[in-house]
């Protein structure tokens, strides 16, 4: 009987994006021996692995098929806070739903105890989570985290505009990198909502950006509680505002969308004022500390979305060594310890063993 064949890791790969999903990936093909090279046009975490949430929940995917991904990354969460030696503000979180209007006066009162903070006009309609099933990390510093381990075992950062995968004879070996030629084994695609453009001539399905705008306040030392709102505006608008407290003091709020087109980088953002004054309007309903504090940002920026809602993980159609890991919506900063570890088991050992990733499978649209 003939052995079972071992895949042979690739030499050199290189993970387009510096935003949370590229660092996972970077980092897990580190920590593998892998020699990564990552390159990112702006910044580490300069879109929306920068100016998210950063809220983590173990069983709010259940009922999809981001389900398994999504509890295993939630645990993979707990383990990177231990082990990668850095303070991103990992913390577990009670998390509850909240009822407001911004002319005030929400019929009846509190479903449940209020936290003595919320001493504000919107009413505490149940719990969401709890610290067994909810969490929150600094988006913007978890990524530089994970980034970092990985230089620190040998993975490099370029900067630098990804033009194109270069791809002869049906198989991936590098890319073009303003204007120069970066040869690799593999090359991974986790470019966001601009991973499309990168893509152009591969056989991937359409990756389109959703804006949204968000706000930090300055708040002073509040409780590990996160707040999920339905508020009606002035003008009779329903929207779902999220306000998260951090340890540092800082509290953020976002929850305005905007078909906005994507711009050509990330620089290219633009914030509109007075959708961030309506964030900090509505976060004031919550407390009156809240409703006095400084804004301390306003930003924007576009979380990349798929037609069906699923992030595309795996291998690209028709491009041998070509990955893809994008398309994870509001859930990239909750599920990219998954992603990253489960494309590193695919590209290095052949098969991805986290997570099943049939469900996410690039040429599951083709």
């Amino acid at each position: 009987m003939l052995a079972a064949r071992v895949p042979t890791p690739p030499g050199h790969v290189v993970v387009c994006g510096a935003g949370v999903v590229g660092a996972a990936v970077a980092y897990f093909l580190a920590e593998r021996g892998v020699a990564v090279t990552v390159v990112e046009r702006t910044g580490v975490a300069c879109a929306a692995s920068g100016k998210s949430g950063g809220f983590l929940a173990l069983d709010w995917c259940d009922s999809s098929p981001l389900g398994p991904l999504a509890r295993a990354s939630f645990a993979l969460h707990a383990d990177l806070a231990r082990d990668l030696g850095a303070d991103y503000g990992y913390r577990r979180l009670d998390t509850f739903m909240l009822a407001a209007h911004e002319r005030g006066g929400v019929r009846g009162g509190h479903r449940m105890p209020a936290p003595p903070w919320m001493d504000g006009s919107a009413i505490v309609a149940g719990a969401l989570g709890s610290v067994e099933t909810t969490a929150q990390v600094h988006p913007a510093r978890f990524t530089t985290a994970l980034l970092d381990a990985a230089r620190a075992k040998g993975a490099a950062l370029r900067l630098g505009v990804v033009e194109g995968v270069t791809v002869r004879d049906g198989v991936a070996r590098g890319v073009q990198v303003s204007g120069e030629s970066l040869g690799a084994d593999a090359v991974v695609l986790a470019l966001g909502p601009w991973t499309t453009r990168a893509a152009r001539g591969l056989r991937l399905p359409t990756v389109r950006g959703l804006k949204g705008y968000s706000v930090t306040l300055a708040a002073g030392d509040l409780p590990a509680h996160a707040c999920f709102m339905d508020y009606r505006t002035a003008d009779g608008r329903a929207l779902e505002p999220e306000i998260i407290p951090r340890p540092d003091g800082e509290v953020y709020v976002c929850g305005m969308a905007d078909l906005q087109p994507l711009p050509e980088s990330a620089e290219g953002v633009e914030v509109n004022d007075a959708a961030c004054a309506v964030l900090a309007r509505a976060a004031g309903q919550i407390s009156t500390g809240l409703a006095s504090a400084t804004i301390t940002r306003r930003q924007a920026c576009y979380r990349p979305v798929t037609d069906d809602g699923l992030p595309l993980i795996g291998r690209v159609p028709g491009a041998a060594g070509a990955y893809v890991a994008t398309g994870h919506g509001p859930w990239g900063m909750l599920n990219a310890p998954a992603t990253g570890l489960a494309l590193a088991e695919l590209i290095a050992d052949g098969a991805a063993k986290i997570v099943d990733l049939r469900a996410f499978d690039p040429a599951r649209r083709m």
